[in-house]
């Protein structure tokens, strides 16, 4: 972890390390960090069902950030910006929603790498990991063609999938 403190890939910033040592790293901290939000689930999800399964008020209120941490945890992998703001990895790109509480979940890469190829089983992928943690992952089609997912806690608190 950095002095700053843990977050997860949005997908917006620089490439996750690749060398063995950096990305065992950045696994244990993404390991640590989802731990640690099974464990707020936990504490205050106690009214019925499973709590690990329901968003928390915490995830509720920063939903990008849980989002985020939900798809890096699930193994999937982040999209990258350079120092220029080019698209330089294919992934996923966690932003907020045009509603507030929502989440656009974007499959992105540079420009002929194939991201849009990959779109519909990329973020089918990522809608399966969301559903099974209790997000709501609808798919749209945007300008251009492209399809991205608008999440969101799902309603009533009962988990998807």
């Amino acid at each position: 972890m950095t002095d700053e403190g843990f977050e997860a890939a949005t997908g917006e910033g620089p490439a996750l390390p690749v060398t063995d040592g950096a990305a065992g790293r950045r696994a244990a901290e993404v390991r640590v960090a989802f731990e640690g939000l099974l464990q707020i689930r936990r504490l205050t999800n106690t009214v019925g069902g499973d709590p690990e399964a329901v968003p928390a008020v915490w995830e509720r209120n920063q939903p990008v950030r849980a989002v985020a941490l939900a798809l890096e945890a699930a193994g999937i992998a982040p999209s990258a910006v350079d120092a220029e703001g080019r698209r330089v990895a294919t992934g996923y790109r966690v932003a907020p929603g045009e509603v507030p509480g929502t989440v656009r979940v974007d499959w992105l890469g540079p420009p002929g790498g194939g991201a849009a190829q990959e779109e519909d089983a990329a973020l089918g992928e990522c809608a399966r990991a969301l559903g099974r943690l209790g997000w709501e992952a609808l798919l749209y089609r945007g300008p251009r063609k492209r399809r991205f997912l608008e999440v969101e806690p799902v309603p009533g608190g009962a988990p998807a999938g």
